[in-house]
């Protein structure tokens, strides 16, 4: 293994965008000097820009549009309470540890701020400018209560007397003993009373949350109001007898990022429980208010939440793009992509079709392009099929609805031999994996919870069968989780296969899991944090010993995420050694690419579409006889030296050209969805020029992974 890399804050040299240069001039005469690695804050960022450029698309349905920025604020979110809250915790403590790129905690919390309230100025600015029309076009539109006839706000009123006033309570911030708790993501009122005396005061109303934030004002049409507008249209009855002098909506985020101490912990669970609830309770990390609060109330609010001003965003528009999520269920087929029936062949529409041909041959699935019932009618054969003896199955997040805990659970009370290594640890998922552990131990299945000290990310499946004399080991290796929700939304790939050494690596793999095993090495696996980094390293020189002598050497990537600085370092070594790297990488990219002398043979695209990229695939040309891996790992530290995580061979002509051709290839020529990574770390969208647009989503659409690599005869039409 090479030794860690000691070259973070080296600058590297690359050359100026072409737009920046002065007339006259070329790009050699310009060069800018760029940290060796990109900031992993500003690529999240950059990331997250992407996602509300869907929302900004005209090429996307407007229902959809709306998702986008619903899903771009919830990310946003998630950044706050997770990794800015991070920073924060870092520069109070007084700790001066550079990120890889150089720079000190506080000097990311300012270019965080300076980047990401801008970003969010502009998706207020999308809704109201762009979506609003659109929407008003189809006949749909939230509005103003002061817009509606009289009869439209005396029927309102009386809803919100019989429906909303119980739930409201009234909380005075300031003056006040002590400032009410205001929760996380909570959307609340800020309303300034006058006393009879003449005094100001600051009084507070959480909105409702358990009940729609959008209320339909009549039945025949699409138009709405948002209930914090009803609220504030029927102050007089909240504060009867008070001079309300103006009200302003505002909504807060918190550190979610409560730290499992699990090594001090004698109960892993209870550790886990006062997390959840420790989470309710984090430091405030970011205020957002309206353009219109008046900076006295702005700057109160500020102080009394204990925040700077770069911890708060002025926003022009709606706060809170969570409604958007419920206006985009309005039924309105047209306003929506075109509905995706994932294919399912015949051969794998039940549990005995998929053990003949698994049996027969290793097997690819293409989610969720192909069905994800075969690996549900996998586990579920534990409990119909009397030759299925035990399952072992790992589960980090599976939904609150699952059939295949349903179906572990079945085949627990059918007296089968049932293991589930279900991780406790899986941010935001502590609470529903929880109630799974508990049911699924009472009903009798082997349940344990990993490691204290690091999580289990690996997504496996191994089904115990008895064939003829003996027993025999069927699994599934993916690439996400087995949850049936994400399984439609998510692309991610299925290995089946009945491989002798992979499936007794996986059997030795669970035993590590849920035993006291100390395996230290495997036959076919790549396992994190045992041999994981050690065999990406050593097939990336390999590939540059390849080159220097000749022979064909490439490298492909699809990932979440490229983040470590050693895999970086080494990806940087094979460009210089003329080694042609294609990095798929949807998410957070810390390497640098283009550059000269340092990265001018590595291309770095990102796919955001209609599904979230998810797939995992690590491809080695290895002189003309490719060696490839598919799992849960992305290139980052956590994942290769603080989880468990796996990645699997594929070893199969058919699936390695597969692979290739129909699912790398296509994504590298993606000219509709796809955005080049720029040396500066920003992106631009992929051009198709004079060729036609290629989106590579809708080709997956139209060609599931199945129907290719399952003999026609056994998959003579499509099934739902």
């Amino acid at each position: 293994m090479k030794p860690k890399s000691s070259k973070k804050s080296t600058k590297v040299v690359a050359p100026a965008p072409s737009e920046s240069l002065v007339p006259g001039s070329t790009a050699e005469e310009q060069p800018i000097e760029y940290p060796r690695y990109v900031n992993r804050e500003l690529s999240w960022l950059q990331f997250n820009r992407r996602v509300f450029e869907e929302a900004a698309n005209p090429a996307n349905p407007v229902l959809e549009r709306l998702k986008f920025l619903a899903i771009f604020e919830s990310n946003l979110d998630e950044f706050y309470m997770v990794r800015v809250s991070g920073l924060i915790e870092q520069f109070e403590a007084g700790l001066l540890e550079t990120s890889p790129d150089g720079l000190s905690p506080n000097d990311q919390l300012e270019l965080i701020s300076q980047t990401a309230e801008p970003l969010r100025q502009r998706a207020g600015q999308i809704y109201a400018q762009d979506l609003v029309p659109l929407l008003a076009k189809s006949g749909i539109a939230i509005r103003k209560v002061d817009e509606l006839t009289e009869r439209q706000k005396d029927d309102l009123e009386k809803r919100f007397l019989n429906e909303i006033f119980p739930l409201c309570t009234p909380l005075m911030l300031h003056p006040a003993p002590s400032l009410p708790f205001i929760s996380n993501r909570s959307l609340n009122i800020a309303i300034e009373l006058e006393d009879s005396g003449g005094e100001m005061r600051l009084a507070r109303v959480k909105v409702p949350t358990v009940i729609p934030r959008s209320i339909k004002i009549s039945e025949r049409k699409n138009e709405f109001v948002l209930i914090e507008d009803l609220i504030i249209a029927n102050l007089k009855h909240l504060f009867p007898g008070v001079s309300v002098k103006g009200a302003h909506v505002f909504r807060v985020v918190r550190d979610a990022d409560v730290e499992i101490r699990e090594v001090e912990a004698a109960d892993l669970i209870s550790t886990i429980e006062e997390t959840i609830r420790l989470r309710r309770f984090g430091d405030p990390v970011l205020l957002e208010v309206p353009h219109s609060m008046p900076d006295s109330i702005r700057n109160l609010l500020r102080r009394l939440l204990q925040l700077d001003d770069d911890d708060v965003f002025v926003i022009e528009g709606i706060i809170g793009f969570d409604v958007f999520w419920e206006l985009a269920r309005i039924d309105r087929p047209s306003l929506r992509y075109t509905p995706h029936i994932p294919y399912l062949s015949d051969a794998l529409a039940s549990s005995q079709g998929i053990f003949e041909t698994v049996s027969s041959k290793e097997l690819l699935l293409h989610h969720p392009y192909d069905s994800f019932r075969p690996i549900e009618e996998l586990v579920a054969s534990g409990t119909r099929d009397p030759n299925v003896f035990g399952i072992k199955q790992t589960l980090y997040r599976v939904g609150k609805e699952s059939p295949i805990v349903e179906s572990l659970l079945d085949a627990a009370e059918a007296g089968k031999q049932v293991a589930a290594m279900v991780e406790l640890k899986a941010r935001f998922d502590e609470s529903n994996n929880l109630v799974w552990a508990r049911t699924l131990e009472r009903a009798g299945v082997h349940v344990t919870y990993g490691f204290a000290e690091m999580k289990t990310h690996a997504k496996l499946c191994l089904i115990v069968r008895r064939e003829g004399k003996g027993l025999k080991l069927y699994a599934h290796i993916g690439t996400g989780n087995y949850n049936p929700a994400t399984a439609r939304l998510y692309t991610d790939l299925s290995l089946l296969t009945t491989d002798k050494e992979i499936t007794q690596d996986i059997l030795e793999l669970f035993n590590y899991l849920t035993g006291f095993s100390k395996q230290a090495g495997y036959r076919k696996l790549l396992v994190a944090p045992t041999n994981l980094r050690e065999g990406i390293l050593d097939r990336v020189d390999r590939e540059i010993l390849n080159a220097k002598k000749g022979k064909p050497a490439r490298i492909t990537f699809k990932v979440n995420s490229l983040v470590d600085p050693e895999i970086i370092d080494a990806l940087y070594e094979a460009s210089q050694a003329g080694v042609e790297a294609e990095l798929l990488v949807r998410g957070i990219c810390c390497l640098r690419p283009g550059v000269p002398g340092l990265s001018e043979n590595i291309r770095v695209l990102s796919v955001v579409g209609r599904f979230l990229e998810h797939s995992r695939i690590y491809w080695f040309e290895n002189a003309g006889k490719p060696e490839v891996y598919i799992g849960s790992a992305d290139a980052m530290r956590r994942n290769l030296d603080r989880r468990v995580e796996v990645l699997a061979p594929v070893e199969s002509p058919r699936l390695i050209k597969h692979l290739r051709e129909k699912i790398l290839d296509i994504c590298l020529k993606d000219t509709v969805k796809a955005w080049k990574m720029l040396p500066s770390g920003d992106y631009e969208r992929v051009q198709s020029g004079e060729e036609k647009p290629f989106d590579s989503q809708q080709w997956f659409l139209k060609h599931p992974a199945s129907r290719d690599l399952i003999q026609p005869s056994a998959a003579p039409r499509n099934r739902k």
